[in-house]
């Protein structure tokens, strides 16, 4: 049975929630988030947060013994635009990170650890449609390379040692929440903080670019039942694909544009338009679906209503 949870990379987008919601079901003071970055508040006040970085085993090792740590979830990467940017420090936090977090889950003989993945582990030569579960994997993005490093690395642990490690490819995640941390969708979350601050978006992305994506509460429901879900039914381990809904930024607009009239947007692609071209359009998620029950609640209306709903709140209280 898991009692207690580290969380490493808890300030980031997608840890920061997911922090919260593991603490709802395990208590505050059984979950514990770890970071390099300064926590927001809900974080400080729900629950302990110890400074930790991933490059750090000896540190690493510490924070797991003081808090008799039974399970880790990294969240600690170096994401896709910022990773071309710098690609050897993309590679020593997504993989020499992760060594160390596997060895250590080894050594003190941890029960499971999770480490996600993405739709980066594709590449061009990828399928780009319904894209399977057991593809070519030819990324050609630091971030990509080492996710694919990092799915066959951790089943290297599974296969070798039999730790129960196991991951999922995230698409585009979508947050009201956390703003994202230099990711090539990272579009589909700022459109929708300039459509209701200046209502005007220029988009780094052309505007038929398609692109899977999941609003953040299916992906914090995707992230826990993968953790929660019995080992000796997976078949796979750490190469989950998951989805909920594909789109391109034109599509998003005319959605936007729906509840928000006055929205305009403009094109400017960048060096992420590359990134982008290499990925899917849509993925094909029934592994997921048949091995532990996978199944998204949001579609892509429910995700913009919702978003548009929260944001205009915040807006109005001056909290964006």
């Amino acid at each position: 049975m898991i009692k207690n949870v580290l969380i490493i990379g808890a300030t980031g987008q997608i840890g920061s929630e997911l922090t919260l919601a593991l603490r709802k079901i395990y208590g505050n003071d059984h979950v514990i988030a770890a970071g390099i970055e300064n926590p927001c508040e809900k974080l400080l006040q729900s629950g302990v947060y110890e400074t930790l970085n991933i490059l750090d085993a000896q540190r690493l090792a510490e924070v797991v013994k003081k808090y008799q740590i039974d399970a880790i979830i990294n969240m600690a990467a170096i994401l896709s635009a910022v990773g071309e940017k710098n690609p050897m420090l993309a590679w020593n936090v997504n993989i020499n990170g992760l060594i160390n977090v596997l060895e250590v889950a080894r050594e003190l003989q941890l029960k499971r650890v999770l480490n996600p993945s993405s739709i980066a582990a594709f590449g061009p030569s990828t399928p780009k449609d319904n894209t399977p579960q057991e593809t070519i994997l030819r990324p050609t993005s630091m971030y990509g390379i080492t996710k694919v490093a990092g799915e066959l690395l951790a089943d290297y642990y599974v296969l070798k040692y039999g730790l129960d490690v196991r991951g999922l490819r995230y698409p585009g995640i979508i947050s009201n929440e956390t703003l994202p941390g230099g990711g090539t969708t990272d579009y589909a979350v700022a459109i929708f903080y300039e459509a209701i601050k200046t209502g005007h978006y220029e988009c780094f992305l052309k505007e038929d670019t398609m692109l899977p994506m999941m609003y953040m509460p299916d992906c914090l429901k995707a992230t826990i039942d993968l953790f929660h879900a019995d080992f000796n039914k997976l078949i796979h381990h750490n190469d989950f694909n998951v989805a909920a809904f594909s789109f391109t930024p034109k599509m998003l607009y005319e959605n936007i544009k729906q509840y928000l009239p006055a929205f305009t947007i403009s094109y400017k692609p960048d060096y992420r338009q590359a990134i982008a071209d290499s990925w899917p359009r849509s993925i094909d998620d029934s592994c997921a679906r048949a091995e532990w029950g996978w199944q998204p609640s949001f579609s892509m209306d429910d995700m913009v209503k919702d978003m548009i709903q929260v944001l205009k709140q915040k807006h109005e209280k001056g909290l964006i």
